[in-house]
């Protein structure tokens, strides 16, 4: 019961209600502001998915924040996913961060993302910060709910205002110059006026100005006759007050007036040669105590994989993974799946790869994936899409891939129009696939899959052979893509399951209702993929109707008018004989009996006209709805699965299933 999502959402909702208040002198541990958004989630399936997601991102949070101050993380996939992001003001201790982002995430319950299905807050302490929000909030500098928190008390004095102004201006023009961060004072006439100004990390350069001049706009036109004042952007911070409220006192501080100028001058001949020696020797000790730390907290949790990984060809830093791909923008993702999201990247050398982010992440199982990855890279085919390394000392698992320019064998058969860049407004005109264009993707994937099969120093089986995981090279030379990942999914991940992990329509029926998994399942999915290319039709797009693609196929084989079902865009185009034999090889591959299906080096003779195509036997043609073979599923995860995460994990394994792409 301990490891239920609901009693740890309502251990820590006891906590806050029940606990003792915040401690005045728990340091930047005062409450300042609490913005929950209006989104709310109606069904009660898609708010425990969230919540468990809500409360894995926070736990995600703290660890992160020990170690660099901030944290940037996401949790879950497809529409239930929670981007979480905290950060502490840089003036605070690490002490003294750990205290308040504890009190943070206790208090940002407030906004009950379980009780009322509200789906993003935010929360702003004195000396931390947390949000969490259904979409990538991450590079943002402003949203609707920016706010302005003015203090009670009025001030009457001009010099005061005067000086207010000064200040923020003065502040958000230092700050994006040095990493984001100021803080100072103005005096002038004994009056005296303090400030800070901040922009989360993700935040940097001529958007954190921007963010930081919008900020001093609405404090100049709300808060400039009180006293105090805060400004909250999405991607900054700015606090000005008559008390010096922050922990430093650098001379980063911004004084003004003749007095304070000439006992800055002083301060400055006198000590500079002394601070300038200080300043080296703290730096360097700083750095060093900073990468033993490092190295020994990795050692600790990765062992001795962590020497190997880091020794290893395959190791690319996550920081420049980061970068390649600008922070995951989304004008770089290329697509979506069940195992995670794809980005096109650009590496500091000027090549370009495509990175995935793996939708679980498990120190765990961290041992496994590297070996996996180690096997899989060593893997060289001109069919296969090939994995040039990974990162797995970063706060997530990333997988590095060659780029293939020209889009999915899926994209050609749903239409000849798409747009070729997500943020394109140009629509590049596909050419429909000629019959000699077909014939050869039909015959890179046979060998492709022959070789993940009989020929690489390790067996891999694909699992998901479909439309849209064959990538097409702009000479249309075809490569799968995903190969071998299957076999990398953690048992208990709660989206994707060993027992059953596939597409629906592609699926070998001895692997759905039985979980017999040989590499005779994917020579039923080849089978299917070659009837589609053949046909220009989906397996899909038959799924909700009364009968299959490989009825229809099986049915004109039986009264021999095979050429019937080819592509009409092709209008005649093709040889038919060569057609109808393609299609035979389908109906071979796709046979309801495992072990009458051939091996895919058989098929590739086969389609190259050096081996015997035999008489098919019959398909399957087990269920005749979606529904009905989505309940199958359902029922036999419900039986290998623990009865807690029956429910989401059913839901989410149907919705991959159901998928088409």
């Amino acid at each position: 019961m301990s490891s239920s999502p609901y009693f740890y959402f309502t251990l820590l909702f006891f906590c806050y209600y029940f606990a003792s208040p915040t401690l005045s002198s728990d340091p930047g541990a005062t409450k300042v502001l609490l913005l929950c958004t209006n989104k709310t989630a109606t069904s009660m399936s898609f708010r425990r998915i969230f919540i468990s997601n809500f409360l894995s991102a926070m736990d995600s949070l703290t660890p992160l924040i020990s170690k660099q101050g901030y944290a940037a993380v996401s949790n879950g996939a497809q529409n239930a996913t929670v981007f979480a992001y905290g950060e502490c003001i840089k003036d605070l201790s690490q002490s003294d961060c750990n205290i308040c982002i504890a009190q943070c995430k206790t208090q940002i319950l407030s906004c009950l993302p379980f009780q009322k299905g509200t789906r993003g807050g935010r929360l702003l302490f004195d000396g931390c910060y947390i949000r969490y929000d259904e979409y990538s909030f991450f590079n943002e500098s402003f949203s609707i709910q920016d706010a302005t928190v003015c203090g009670s008390n009025e001030t009457r004095n001009n010099v005061y205002e005067d000086n207010v102004l000064e200040l923020v201006r003065n502040l958000s023009v230092l700050a994006p110059k040095n990493d984001g961060f100021s803080v100072g004072f103005v005096e002038r006439k004994n009056v005296t006026v303090y400030g800070l100004a901040q922009c989360w990390k993700f935040v940097t350069g001529s958007n954190c100005r921007r963010c930081l001049e919008d900020a001093v706009t609405r404090i100049g036109s709300s808060c400039r006759k009180k006293e105090d004042g805060r400004a909250l952007n999405s991607g900054c911070y700015l606090r000005y007050s008559p008390h010096k409220f922050y922990n430093n006192s650098s001379t980063n501080d911004l004084v003004d007036g003749n007095h304070g100028h000439r006992k800055m001058a002083i301060v400055l001949a006198a000590s500079s040669a002394v601070l300038a020696l200080l300043l080296v020797a703290a730096t360097m000790a700083f750095f060093i105590r900073k990468n033993v730390m490092r190295r020994r907290k990795e050692r600790k949790q990765f062992g001795t994989l962590l020497d190997t990984v880091n020794k290893s060809k395959l190791n690319v830093p996550y920081e420049i993974l980061e970068k390649a791909t600008n922070y995951f923008n989304d004008e770089n993702k290329l697509g979506q799946g069940g195992s995670g999201s794809v980005y096109k990247g650009v590496m500091p050398d000027g090549k370009t790869v495509a990175v995935k982010r793996l939708s679980f992440n498990s120190t765990q199982w961290v041992d496994h994936f590297f070996n996996e990855v180690n096997l899989i890279s060593g893997i060289d085919h001109k069919n296969l899409v090939k994995l040039l390394g990974c990162s797995i000392t970063g706060p997530e698992s990333l997988l590095v891939y060659e780029y293939v320019p020209n889009q999915s064998l899926y994209d050609y058969l749903s239409g000849c129009n798409f747009i070729s860049d997500i943020r394109s407004t140009v629509r590049r005109i596909c050419q429909p696939l000629s019959w000699e264009v077909r014939h050869k993707i039909i015959l890179g994937i046979a060998e492709g899959l022959a070789y993940l099969h009989e020929e690489s120093h390790v067996r891999i089986i694909h699992r998901d052979i479909k439309l849209s995981n064959i990538l097409l090279e702009d000479d249309f030379t075809p490569k799968i893509a995903d190969f071998g990942l299957a076999r990398l999914f953690p048992e208990d991940n709660s989206h994707i399951s060993t027992v059953v992990a596939g597409t629906l329509g592609y699926m070998a029926p001895e692997y759905v209702i039985r979980g017999k998994l040989t590499e005779k399942a994917d020579v039923y999915s080849f089978g299917v993929l070659v009837i589609e290319i053949v046909s220009g039709k989906k397996n899909s797009s038959y799924v909700l109707n009364s009968s299959s693609i490989l009825q229809t196929v099986w049915s004109l084989y039986g009264s021999n008018k095979l050429s019937d079902i080819v592509d009409p865009i092709l209008e005649g185009n093709f040889p038919a004989d060569e057609a109808c034999q393609m299609l035979r090889i389908g109906l071979l591959c796709a046979q309801a009996t495992a072990e009458l299906r051939p091996s895919m080096s058989v098929v590739a003779k086969m389609i190259n006209n050096n081996h015997e195509i035999l008489q098919p036997t019959q398909p399957p043609f087990i269920y005749s709805s979606s529904s009905e073979l989505s309940k199958s599923v359902s029922q036999r995860r419900h039986n290998f699965l623990p009865q807690s995460n029956t429910q989401s994990s059913g839901d989410s394994m149907t919705e991959s299933l159901v998928d088409p792409r």
